[in-house]
């Protein structure tokens, strides 16, 4: 259901790199399974492909079908002139540098599959999308088809110590930096967590979409279990109500601990409510009011409130998106 082409090219002949490779191998690595070891991408990786017309047979193959999800990724050359954009191949010469980026674009919206995404990382890589020449459909990005690029057409795309700025981050935030708090990692919060990181001085990347939905292009394993977060709804019925604690939630609280003691004395199951408060608390979902501190809220028998993201995460739970 969801396959994905991961291309690195090192191998130019007058112009090679030394990061495309590993970023491509470091890609498959981090996309094939999620964050608990269960299958993601089925990924084909490709290195130093030499020729044009084999990378654009491999592109052609990877859109057809009707799979769920589509993903191509390039770390290599990129060179634009006055007609576009376009990813380069070794076989590279004047007038024909390699697969043009308004092709790739076209393959991507004739594709019967749902979702189509569209990673590069390399100089003008920002001109995807965005052709030179004025056209049919085929130059406009079709609904279910994302792009993700790592500079702006009029900007290259640095290395650094091996391996490329943006597919660094790219990776950092796959393996959770861009997770939402369910554990689930969409294009645009990948493109978010890369903006931020990159400084107004630095390259920046381009993202450019036509969807209704994000698709999410890993799991991983969630700050607080999901389960918890399910909690909400039932900790706080309305979403503007406070949830009131005492002393009895505070599991420190009990005459087997050396501490100054309060009554009500610790309970089980309001100890384990606490902790899941404490938890939500900790993802900025919960806040405790007029103290600093839960605890110090349980021990003066105050209370807690949702935070505005936690009345978002309230209301996934009541619609059971969560």
């Amino acid at each position: 259901m969801k396959k994905a082409l991961v291309v690195g090219i090192n191998d130019y002949p007058t112009a090679p790199l030394n990061g495309c490779v590993n970023d491509a191998t470091a890609l498959k690595n981090v996309i094939e399974t999620n964050g608990d070891g269960s299958p993601n991408f089925d990924v084909r990786l490709c290195t130093d492909v030499q020729t044009k017309a084999d990378l654009k047979r491999l592109i052609t193959e990877l859109f057809q079908g009707d799979s769920e999800t589509a993903l191509f990724y390039f770390s290599g050359h990129g060179y634009i002139d006055d007609i576009g954009g376009y990813i380069v191949t070794p076989d590279a010469k004047e007038h024909d540098y390699g697969v043009s980026m308004d092709e790739i674009l076209s393959i991507a919206n004739e594709s019967e599959t749902k979702n189509k995404i569209i990673i590069l990382d390399c100089c003008h890589s920002g001109a995807m999308g965005t052709p030179k020449t004025s056209g049919g459909v085929s130059s406009q990005i079709v609904e279910g088809v994302t792009i993700l690029t790592a500079s702006k057409d009029s900007e290259p795309s640095f290395e650094i110590d091996g391996q490329g700025i943006f597919t660094s981050l790219l990776l950092d935030a796959l393996k959770g930096g861009a997770a939402d708090l369910s554990g689930y990692i969409t294009p645009g919060s990948i493109y978010a967590y890369i903006d931020q990181s990159l400084g107004p001085w630095d390259q920046r990347p381009v993202f450019k979409t036509n969807i209704s939905k994000f698709t999410s292009l890993k799991s991983v394993v969630p700050q607080v279990p999901t389960s918890i977060i399910r909690n909400l709804a039932k900790y706080f019925p309305q979403p503007e109500q406070e949830y009131q604690l005492d002393p009895s939630y505070e599991e420190m609280n009990s005459p087997d601990v050396e501490v100054e003691l309060k009554k009500p004395y610790a309970e089980e199951e309001n100890v384990r409510i606490f902790n899941d408060l404490q938890k939500l608390e900790s993802v900025g979902l919960v806040v405790p009011v007029d103290e600093e501190h839960m605890y110090f809220a349980a021990m003066n028998s105050k209370s807690c409130k949702l935070t505005a993201l936690g009345f978002h995460y309230w209301r996934l739970v009541k619609d059971k998106r969560i």
